[in-house]
């Protein structure tokens, strides 16, 4: 999916456990399949996972982002009913292996790109409950850092550019283009909060049509709190999407926005992902058909 991508397979991860944590020699390792981009996914027995980043960089920065991302996903698990992995182990490289690595909680349920709960009202319900306890983690003065999504929308220009290009001849350009030219300048009101800041469907496990769990906590930051509203244009159709909007009370510039950082992110799934990961690039395909279908009503 990236270039330069480090294979992991399954034999180096079983010397990794092995010769580090030699108290799981005992479990089996199997690679799940996954529609996620930046880790390859492992599951340790029955009740751990492991997380091996997949782009290559400085050890020393991928020791301090796993440390970091162990730390929101513990900050999270406290403040929300709803189950997320738990940080269990780090991992250093070795066995070939370049970088650390990161053990935590296995998680039951099947995401939401497998088992789709976007006609779901009850999904709808635990969806909003789960953002709300989000929204009430403490910032303890933290703001949005600078880089990725969250901040000005405007700062998405380049990018949008680069997707407005590559996208020529898989999507509608024309149309899409005078839509960010709207969105882009929606403004901003609301004070940074605490948001998980990915909430697409490969993030999210389901069961019975509701909210199961919450994978990729790492994430978990102070940015623009329309940054949230992502996930209703990822995982809900229209009615659980109003239903969404009504629990969150959210007023019109704050639901636009929500759309507006959903679309930009759903415009770089589409041809990024096209020929290495087809199950990112349907999830961009069916965000940018309800956002659009919501700018013809």
């Amino acid at each position: 999916m990236h270039d330069g991508e480090l294979a992991v397979p399954v034999s180096t991860v079983r010397d990794l456990i092995d010769e580090q944590f030699p108290q799981w020699r005992p479990l089996t390792v199997k690679r799940l399949d996954s529609s996620g981009t930046v880790n390859a996914i492992f599951r340790i027995g029955e009740e751990l996972a492991g997380r091996f980043p997949l782009v290559p960089d400085e050890i020393s920065k991928v020791r301090r982002q796993l440390r970091a991302e162990a730390d929101a996903a513990a900050e999270l698990a406290a403040h929300t009913r709803f189950p997320v992995p738990v940080p269990v182990a780090l991992g250093e490289p070795g066995a070939g292996y370049p970088l650390p690595w990161s053990v935590q909680t296995w998680l039951p349920g099947e995401t939401a790109d497998v088992n789709d709960p976007g006609s779901s009202i009850a999904f709808a319900h635990d969806l909003a409950d789960f953002i709300e306890d989000v929204r009430a983690v403490d910032t303890r003065g933290r703001v949005f850092g600078g880089r990725g999504r969250g901040g000005d929308l405007r700062r998405e220009d380049a990018w949008m550019a680069t997707c407005f290009e590559r996208s020529e001849g898989l999507l509608d350009v024309p149309v899409l283009r005078r839509l960010w030219a709207e969105l882009r300048e929606l403004p901003r009101r609301a004070d940074d909060g605490m948001t998980h800041g990915d909430l697409i469907p490969g993030n999210v496990l389901v069961a019975d049509g509701r909210l199961a769990g919450v994978l990729d906590t790492g994430g978990l930051g102070a940015t623009d709190p329309a940054l949230e509203l992502v996930g209703a244009w990822h995982l809900l159709e229209d009615e659980p999407r109003a239903v969404l909007r009504d629990r969150l009370r959210c007023d019109d510039v704050a639901w636009q926005r929500g759309r507006a950082w959903a679309f930009a992110q759903a415009m770089g799934l589409v041809w990024y992902y096209r020929q290495t990961n087809p199950t990112m690039a349907r999830t961009g395909r069916r965000t940018l058909e309800r956002i659009l279908a919501a700018e013809r009503e």
